[in-house]
């Protein structure tokens, strides 16, 4: 049979200095004694905490005891059948029961203390006063006096404002306050008497000393203490109550029934469905997306550094060459100007850099950086909508513009430089691509496995996407279809156009509705996933987005590739997507409204 555990629970008021080093004294009497629980010491006195085997606790209480200032310490026992502590701590505090208010000091003044036996007395006798239950109200709710008033507060930080809200009528009535060791009234009691209070008493040694002098009498239920025990009955044994891990709330032994009661996650109070919980976890991300978001993280001058990475075709030529048919858009000269100011850079050793001339061969698969100082990104839309996550994904709404990868003018202002940082330090893996012009449904990955589920059905006809467009002009036809192939038009920086040697697609299209100022609003659905696809192909149809900058009316080609802040979004929303979930292999649907600068929402 195991041993009974010794629990004690003691406090007193009393100058004490050289904390630090009686602290060192306490930490080595406890482990003598093989004790756990918590020493509180500060400036104004000592409260404790303690468990262990009966003898050893015993002699440490006598040890306490030969100290001068605590020979006189009044100690509360009670019993467990198992050790209600988890470790043994030693802490130096401003306050041995945290108040906040100055000026008020036990060891100066307290108000008078009524034993448990005249309180009893006072009771059986049907005394006209008021018992007044300093305790919190999750305390509380296990037991307390008959006919008390509780305080209401949720900490005892708060009971000064509590004190303020009781009726005048009671400061001219006795009033007695309790709570389980007498601790906080010795503090509460002479704020009252501060407030026009003239006939406070204290229960002294709280209801635990109550219980242990006169059991049950005119107390209704039980008494909840701050460890595993969670609550003492009448006669100082544990019940069943309990306490909720994620939460902290007491509960009963009705309450540990509900099936959302799981040991360890939730309770009653707490628990949430899989959605409330992924809600929950989504509006503390958007309070995260503020943060990281104001300002810019781009529009805060920066040393960008700009990988570059050697393709295998350039295997034996000069980096200049490379880095020039690399980006056809940016000028041979500029490439020659960065190599003569020592932008263009390789690591060496931990954390070095050197400088490569401009000459220099490379290999594939070499990698180099290009250094730019004061890199000041055009401003974007960061209004991100965390739309779905679990383990797996993270499905947002993309505002625009908002380019999707670092690239050109835009490193950090990029959606997945944003989301990286606010899932730090998880690397999200975009499962497909929009437009930074485009709006809409964009997935991620949260990890590489994910990723390898995920983005294979991205690259087959799994996933059905839906798109939501506003075009200029209006169809011939309600239902249409677009499969024109598509290849990439090298006097466009990235773009695609109609070329009868590109690459398969295919669009269908039906009309949601004509409208009065000559467009069109229409649902795409395409079938294939080229770059720019349903914008080339109602291009090609005489039908151009609308706000497109890239493909405009009567087949001309725009030289602007990403609109600014200022300018009203591409009217080409992602509207709704549907894959597998790559956690539960369940079928998932995603969808999002349209901006409200595309006019008429689908009904």
């Amino acid at each position: 049979m195991t041993s009974p555990i010794l629990n004690i629970a003691a406090y007193k008021f009393v100058s004490l200095e050289g904390l630090p080093e009686r602290r060192e004294v306490f930490r080595k009497m406890c482990r003598q004694h093989e004790l756990r629980g918590t020493v509180m010491l500060s400036p104004e006195g000592i409260n404790c905490f303690l468990a262990g085997d009966p003898d050893q606790l015993r002699r440490w209480v006598e040890w306490l005891r030969g100290m001068e200032e605590f020979a006189d310490i009044e100690i509360k026992e009670s019993y467990s059948d198992h050790q209600p502590f988890n470790r043994m701590l030693v802490k130096l505090k401003k306050e041995i029961i945290a108040f906040g208010v100055e000026d008020i000091d036990p060891r100066r003044r307290t108000s008078p203390k009524l034993s448990p036996a005249e309180l009893k007395q006072w009771l059986d006798e049907g005394r006209d006063v008021t018992l007044l239950d300093v305790r919190n109200d999750y305390e509380i709710k296990l037991g307390t006096f008959e006919s008390a008033q509780p305080i209401g507060v949720d900490h005892f930080r708060d009971f000064p404002a509590a004190v303020d809200a009781l009726p005048e009528d009671l400061k001219e009535k006795p009033m007695v306050m309790f709570c389980t060791g007498g601790i906080r009234c010795e503090k509460a009691g002479p704020l009252m008497q501060g407030k026009g209070f003239q006939n406070v008493f204290q229960l002294d040694g709280g209801i635990l000393k109550y219980f242990e002098t006169c059991g049950e009498a005119h107390y209704d239920g039980d008494c909840f203490v701050f460890d595993d025990r969670v609550a003492l009955d009448p006669q100082l044994q544990p019940t069943k109550a309990a306490q909720c891990y994620a939460c902290q709330a007491v509960l009963t032994s009705e309450e540990q029934q509900c099936p959302e009661y799981v040991v360890g996650q939730s309770c009653p109070y707490c628990y949430a469905t899989p959605e409330q919980q992924m809600r929950r976890r989504i509006e503390k991300r958007h309070a995260m997306l503020q943060q990281i978001t104001q300002p810019l993280p781009g529009s805060v001058p920066y040393v960008n550094r700009r990988p570059i990475n050697v393709p295998a075709r350039f295997d034996g030529r000069s980096l200049l060459d490379c880095l020039a048919e690399m980006h056809p858009h940016v000028s041979r000269e500029h490439w020659q100007a960065s190599f003569a100011a020592g932008r263009i850079v390789q690591a060496v050793g931990r954390g070095g850099e050197q400088r490569v001339a401009a000459p220099r061969i490379v290999r594939g698969g070499e990698q180099f950086l290009h250094v730019i100082p004061d890199t000041v990104e055009p401003d974007v839309d960061a209004s991100i909508e965390i739309l779905f996550e679990d383990e797996a994904i993270v499905a947002v709404n993309k505002p625009a513009p908002l380019p999707m990868h670092p690239c050109g003018r835009f490193n950090r202002n990029t959606l997945v430089s944003i989301l990286n940082s606010l899932y730090a330090p998880q690397v999200l893996r975009p499962a497909h691509r929009l437009d930074a012009n485009t709006t809409g449904i964009v997935v991620l990955s949260r990890t590489q496995a994910f990723a390898r589920q995920l983005q294979p059905q991205f690259q087959t006809t799994v996933v059905e996407k839906v798109y939501l467009v506003r075009c200029q002009g209006h169809p011939a036809e309600d239902r249409f279809v677009c499969d024109a192939p598509i290849g990439r038009d090298v006097t466009l920086a990235g773009g695609r156009v109609v070329d009868p040697q590109g690459l398969s697609a295919r669009t269908e299209f039906c009309l949601r509705q004509r409208l009065d100022d000559g467009t069109a609003l229409l649902e795409a659905r395409p079938i294939t996933g080229r770059t720019n696809q349903i914008r080339v192909h109602l291009w090609h149809l005489g039908l151009p987005v609308l706000g497109d900058p890239v493909y405009l009316a009567n087949q001309q080609l725009g030289d602007t590739q990403t609109l600014t802040v200022c300018q009203t979004p591409m009217a080409l929303h992602a509207w709704k997507l549907s894959f597998v979930s790559p956690l539960t292999g369940e079928t998932l649907q995603l969808q999002t409204p349209p901006p409200s600068s595309m006019g008429p929402r689908p009904v």
